[in-house]
């Protein structure tokens, strides 16, 4: 293989990592929140990034990643607990069946109003790993000499993943509500507290593999919250009843 497919084959696998997390998250959000606003919030993360890209050049790879994951990661800490939670005693309630597609949504429906919550979390997950893959893209093709092919294999996990991520989105809009709103939010709370962290400075044994250990360990404690709800709700009506 040619020093040019080298580089487009490394960009284009260390940007498939990044991809998919970016994809995990828009797709998640949309499904929950509605895909109009939220995809109006990826394609401003895009254009940023691309703006980015386009006046810093090479010195992009001098950006200090660690302050924006904290920041980043914080946020997401934020909207995922929340949703967690909410999952968590809405699972709780209604079992993993929960409502199905007639379950209104919260807050103001998609034709009433801007969902900012849906384009600020899209524009977080799309700006913070596309500015990953950007590093990624510069990084690897300035120092090989060979920026040309580096965009072309970064651009190209992007679309890939992306359409994936798109062809999937009909099956994920037939999850029930309330179990759908449990998994986006232990997918952003895993990735606020992976991002989070790195942002103070840990190191993840094993990068952004760790992500799967998260992702376990905030599902198994979801599973436990919602048997200790269960347990709780069983209890009051007991005393209610007698």
């Amino acid at each position: 293989m040619t020093g040019a497919g080298v580089v487009l084959l490394t960009t284009f696998l260390a940007s498939v990592v990044e991809a998919i997390e970016m994809v995990t998250i828009v797709v998640g959000v949309g499904a929950t929140r509605g895909y109009r606003h939220t995809l109006m919030g990826a394609a401003a993360g895009l254009v940023v990034l691309v703006v980015v890209v386009a006046v810093a050049g090479i010195a992009l790879a001098a950006i200090p990643i660690g302050p924006l994951r904290l920041v980043i990661g914080s946020l997401l800490l934020l909207f995922g607990l929340q949703w967690y939670r909410k999952g968590i005693v809405r699972v709780a309630a209604r079992g993993f069946a929960g409502y199905h597609g007639q379950e209104p949504k919260e807050g103001p429906p998609e034709a009433a109003g801007f969902d900012a919550t849906a384009a600020f979390l899209a524009f977080k997950g799309v700006s913070l790993e596309g500015l990953e893959i950007a590093i990624i893209v510069v990084s690897v093709g300035a120092s090989a000499g060979q920026l040309g092919p580096s965009i072309v294999g970064g651009a190209a996990a992007l679309v890939l993943v992306g359409a994936v991520g798109f062809a999937l989105k009909g099956p994920i809009q037939r999850i029930p509500r309330s179990f759908l709103q449990l998994v986006v939010g232990t997918m952003l709370t895993s990735f606020g507290t992976f991002w989070a962290l790195e942002g103070l400075g840990v190191l993840w044994p094993q990068s952004d593999a760790d992500i799967v250990l998260l992702l376990v360990f905030y599902g198994l404690s979801a599973l436990s919250f919602i048997g200790l709800e269960r347990r709780a709700r069983h209890q009051a009506l007991e005393v209610v009843r007698t």
